[in-house]
């Protein structure tokens, strides 16, 4: 607000408050107050009504500039209340935000408790899970173990059958030997059949045979049931295989027995 601005605002509220005086004092001294005596009330104009009047005349003998000026006063004065009120709302909403901050802050320490136990909870489960799954499946091989070995030894004794033998032929063979000849063919393409579809089963179960004829000997995952002496193979090394072995998944189910190269001076001692 500027200088001439207060100062004609103060000069206006100064002619009212010297309006409102005179017109106090004129009545009070026009219309003495007596005890007892009532005052009519339309015998003379009530002060506020000379108030009034002296007020308008006031203003009607004020200039435009006045006019102004008194307006702009009130004006900046509404402004001013309007700010207080601006900063009375921001305080409250302040401690609006404080309040609902902490309420924010603790359901998220009720929150982070629950995700920490459901976290224990779920690694708790994990274990158990992991734990049954491994017994289920050890349980699983041990049931499934000795099957697979008879498995094994049916194919072992159908392998027998299909080897050629050189027993002589006795006279009634020798009589059929044509028609002794195209069953003995059938017969051992049926059990070459039921070897083959042994095999596919074995390998289904991760079950394969083990490498050894040809190859040092491997006390791992086979025994030495007899040994030769062979100049022409090195030491140690297997030769025949008299009964296959047989892996699953990495773990020996069956040793083979295979037949071992003995060094001839081993052989002495």
């Amino acid at each position: 607000m500027s200088a001439d601005t207060e100062s004609q605002s103060g000069a206006v509220h100064r002619g009212a408050i010297a309006i409102m005086s005179d017109t106090v004092c004129t009545d009070a001294i026009a219309a003495p107050s007596q005890p007892g005596q009532e005052q009519k009330p339309d015998a003379h104009p009530t002060i506020k009504q000379k108030l009034l009047g002296r007020f308008s005349a006031y203003l009607d003998g004020l200039d435009e500039h006045g006019l102004d000026a008194v307006m702009t006063a009130a004006n900046e004065r509404n402004q001013a209340s309007d700010l207080f009120s601006v900063f009375v709302e921001l305080a409250a909403l302040r401690n609006e935000v404080r309040t609902q901050s902490r309420l924010v802050k603790e359901a998220l320490d009720q929150f982070r408790g629950v995700f920490e136990t459901l976290q224990s909870s779920h690694a708790t489960m994990e274990g158990e899970l992991a734990r049954a799954r491994a017994q289920t499946r050890e349980r699983e091989r041990e049931l499934l173990k000795p099957l697979l070995l008879h498995v094994i030894d049916i194919r072992d004794r159908l392998s027998i059958a299909l080897k050629p033998t050189n027993a002589g032929l006795r006279w009634y063979q020798r009589v059929h030997f044509r028609a002794m000849q195209e069953a003995r063919e059938a017969t051992r393409e049926g059990l070459g059949m039921i070897v083959r579809r042994l095999d596919r089963i074995l390998a289904d179960r991760r079950v394969v045979p083990t490498e050894t004829v040809g190859r040092c000997f491997d006390p791992r995952i086979a025994a030495a049931v007899a040994t030769i002496v062979d100049p022409a193979r090195a030491d140690g090394h297997v030769v025949e295989e008299v009964r296959p072995g047989f892996l699953w998944e990495d773990e020996l189910l069956r040793p083979a027995e295979v037949i071992v190269v003995k060094s001839e001076k081993e052989e002495r001692a």
